[in-house]
């Protein structure tokens, strides 16, 4: 059996940047990765494929050349993790044993968990850039009146931003179509507010005022019918329900039941559900119950797992209270580095925190985006120079610029690389 000081699950932006980090600051480091697949995907690109102003082939790249010189890549899918022995298993590479172990294999993308959704996505009309951008695009194209419904799972959902992203650029491109008039756009979400930062929230609420979108809140979606074209929603605010649930009957709204509300979509557009890979539920390093289940639990500032000090876990896998962002990652990664190789060398974890910090750039047109930077507790967290430079809870072109060349950038060639 193979033994590895480091073994690192997961080859995409956490795992990248954890090896190529832990490389840089000790070559001798013995580092095994497991990751089944052969490319890695600019993720955040999507929701612009999504809208026709990215090209789907310039976000993947080979994984080969991403993996760091001098870690061995074990390209196949994890299986059964034993931190009590320190020994993970794969479906056909057999098993490893590692004195310290990372854990960022991202999420599990699970259809069947909205009934309807798995037949619904088969058709024309029903799409998400999570899965498929390249449709969603073909979908806008194809649109030309009707309610186009923008709305995302009760789940956890990696880029919390992206519905809302895609569902502003898909209303400025029917305006710029001259369909606007023919068209409801919908935007329906479980949560209570537009966005948690108040900040960014204040812009986004006059956006949706000024171009005339309905916005939906305490909107879970429940159910979907592809034959009929509906989705049902349930009202998650009951202390609110008799003030805050307005039944909109020019969107075709129809109340089901005391809670359910029912509306017929022509175009319907989600983030779906979304939750922790198996090998994560099925372990013992995964929350066994409450609202967090199955997902890993970690301490929310060392990012170390609280039962067993020698694994860490970062990216959309761990269960912390901030949005699971590749922005997110880029503040992780230096931290596992660190307790890692202080432990390695003094048997104590190391001294840098994790305070949260994730980042959402949101595109509200073509041309245009706000840049939200929070950390816990929905606390604005901007960086010291951009703020001084420019207000980024404002529309920006420079943000859009940023979002559309600066970042893909510095995710190929400053992030996985291990410089930032």
């Amino acid at each position: 059996m193979k033994h590895f000081q480091v073994m690192i699950i997961g080859g995409g932006t956490g795992g990248i940047m954890v090896a190529s980090q832990l490389k840089r600051r000790n070559k001798g480091l013995s580092i095994g990765l497991i990751e089944p697949s052969e490319f890695h995907y600019y993720q955040p690109a999507w929701t612009l494929v999504g809208a026709g102003t990215y090209d789907f082939k310039d976000t993947r790249r080979k994984q080969a050349d991403y993996i760091p010189q001098g870690v061995e890549w074990i390209q196949d899918k994890a299986g059964a993790i034993d931190p009590e022995n320190n020994t993970v298993s794969t479906a056909s590479s057999g098993a490893f044993t590692y004195e310290y172990l990372v854990v960022a294999p991202g999420l599990t993308i699970d259809l069947s968990l909205l009934p309807g959704l798995e037949e619904a996505m088969q058709t024309s009309s029903v799409g998400s850039v999570y899965t498929d951008p390249d449709k969603v695009w073909r979908m806008l194209r194809g649109f030309k009146e009707g309610n186009a419904i923008f709305t995302q799972a009760n789940t956890p959902i990696k880029c919390g931003g992206a519905p809302q992203k895609v569902m502003y650029l898909a209303e400025d491109y029917f305006r710029k179509q001259g369909v606007r008039d023919q068209i409801n756009v919908v935007f329906a979400t479980p949560g209570s507010v537009i966005f948690g930062v108040k900040e960014i929230a204040k812009t986004l609420s006059k956006i949706v005022i000024d171009r005339d979108i309905a916005l939906k809140t305490f909107y879970a979606p429940i159910k979907v019918d592809a034959p009929k074209r509906e989705i049902t929603f349930r009202f998650m605010n009951s202390h609110l329900q008799n003030c805050a649930m307005v039944i909109d009957k020019g969107l075709g709204e129809e109340m089901v039941g005391e809670t359910d509300i029912k509306i017929k979509y022509d175009m319907l557009h989600l983030a779906p559900p979304q939750r922790a890979p198996d090998f994560i539920r099925d372990s013992s390093l995964s929350i066994q119950e409450g609202a967090n289940q199955g997902w890993m639990e970690v301490d929310i500032h060392s990012l170390q797992h609280k039962q067993y000090p020698n694994v860490f876990g970062l990216g959309d896998v761990a269960a912390l209270p901030t949005a699971k962002t590749g922005a997110a990652i880029r503040k992780q990664a230096p931290v596992v580095v660190d307790n890692i190789l202080e432990m390695i060398q003094s048997k104590s974890i190391g001294t840098k925190k994790y305070e949260g910090y994730s980042s959402c750039p949101l595109v509200t047109r073509y041309g245009r985006m706000v840049l939200a930077e929070f950390k816990y507790n929905n606390v604005r967290d901007s960086d010291p120079l951009l703020s001084k430079l420019m207000d980024t809870t404002k529309e920006q072109y420079s943000m859009w610029l940023l979002k559309k060349y600066g970042l893909p950038f510095l995710y190929w060639n400053m992030m996985l690389r291990g410089r930032m």
